[in-house]
């Protein structure tokens, strides 16, 4: 029905580059399957600045589903890298050709939308009891909405707006109300109460305030129509009207305080990033960032053949060989290696039987030990 690409295509292959199944041709025709070890990186050499790895259970499925005879190790999921090789493939190549485009896409934007958050939650950090949501769905494909949300549960986000994707993660969406159900009613007061009145017990009262008046005079209205039941209200001022975005904050604040609603939090949304971030976070309750997240550019990998039929090769530019990953005083290091050296690799496939899948969890607990080890 969507002009999207259907599982089915992924699993048989054929969401791939045309020049993979031309190279299927040519080997067939040639009688050739060389055995050998691929990598899948972002760049040769270490560097300074650290990304996040995701995507990988997607893309363990994929090749368990190539054949029988791959094995697959990669770095643990929410690992952070700078270079080097995430992922190591090893079997007959003409068994794994085609699936090169899906399984780069699965690593690739996972990996680049976890960075992002991640840049969020390094922010976030400097701030004691600070919630992060995302609210990023709406920015892409809705397919992809569980990846983006999946990304930012790695790198630490607190919740996630998306209800489909929250069927699909077993988390329970979140989120307050949009300007639109202000619009509906023409009235700021019916519409809070009406929240108010419709909504499950558990659900915290949070409402917009700055639909049609100041920010302030909103806030301090919807504190008074709905007294002990508000919990908080969300500013999503539009960009043209914002000016000083912290100016406003601090003197919506002052005026609750003023009035004796000390306990009401103040929630902010609206094209929010690591900057934004880094202002608010000492004066509001928690942001909610979309676009920051859900549009970040995808780690750049490549995939390369290192070895085949026992022999260092690769293609000029990238370095031959298979490789070991593992850290040392602090840094993420790469070396030449046995294939019996797996270092951090981890087995997530093996005779094409997935080994391993990684949890939201574990992918987050990987990136906070990660945190304590390489951010010196």
């Amino acid at each position: 029905m969507f002009n999207s690409t259907e599982d089915e295509d992924i699993v048989n292959g054929e969401a791939t580059d045309a020049y993979f199944l031309r190279t299927e041709d040519a080997l067939d025709h040639a009688g050739k399957n060389p055995h050998v070890v691929a990598d899948v990186s972002a760049d040769q050499f270490t560097g300074n600045s650290h990304e996040v790895l995701a995507g990988v259970n997607d893309a363990s499925k994929l090749l368990a589903e190539a054949t029988d005879d791959l094995d697959v190790w990669t770095l643990p999921e929410g690992s952070l890298f700078s270079g080097g090789p995430v992922m190591r493939i090893e079997g007959n190549y003409r068994d794994f050709a085609r699936y090169e485009t899906s399984l780069l896409g699965f690593l690739s934007h996972a990996s680049g939308i976890a960075t992002n958050a991640y840049e969020v939650t390094k922010e976030a950090r400097e701030f004691d009891d600070l919630s992060v949501l995302s609210f990023g769905a709406r920015h892409v494909n809705p397919k992809l909405a569980p990846v983006v949300e999946r990304g930012a549960l790695i790198a630490g986000f607190d919740g996630f707006s998306h209800v489909s994707a929250g069927r699909k993660l077993g988390r329970e969406a979140s989120g307050t109300t949009p300007h639109a159900l202000v619009i509906a009613f023409g009235s700021q007061e019916d519409a809070w109460n009406a929240f108010n009145d419709s909504a499950p017990e558990d659900t915290n009262r949070v409402v917009i305030a700055d639909t049609f008046t100041d920010e302030a005079d909103e806030a301090l209205r919807a504190a008074r129509e709905l007294g002990d039941d508000l919990d908080g209200v969300r500013i999503d001022t539009t960009g043209s009207r914002r000016g000083d975005f912290q100016h406003i904050i601090k003197e919506v604040r002052w005026k609750l305080n003023q009035e004796g609603f000390n306990d009401i939090g103040i929630y902010v949304s609206g094209g929010l990033d690591p900057d934004d971030v880094r202002q608010l976070g000492g004066i509001v309750d928690g942001v909610g960032v979309g676009g920051y997240v859900s549009n970040a550019d995808p780690v750049d990998f490549s995939l390369d053949i290192v070895r085949r039929d026992g022999e260092a090769v690769t293609k000029r530019g990238k370095l031959p060989g298979v490789k070991t990953v593992y850290r040392e005083d602090g840094e993420h290091v790469v070396e030449t290696a046995d294939a019996c050296d797996a270092g951090l690799f981890e087995s997530v496939v093996e005779n094409g039987e997935v080994q391993k899948n990684y949890s939201i969890e574990e992918a987050n607990n990987n990136l906070q030990n990660d945190i304590e080890t390489l951010e010196q």
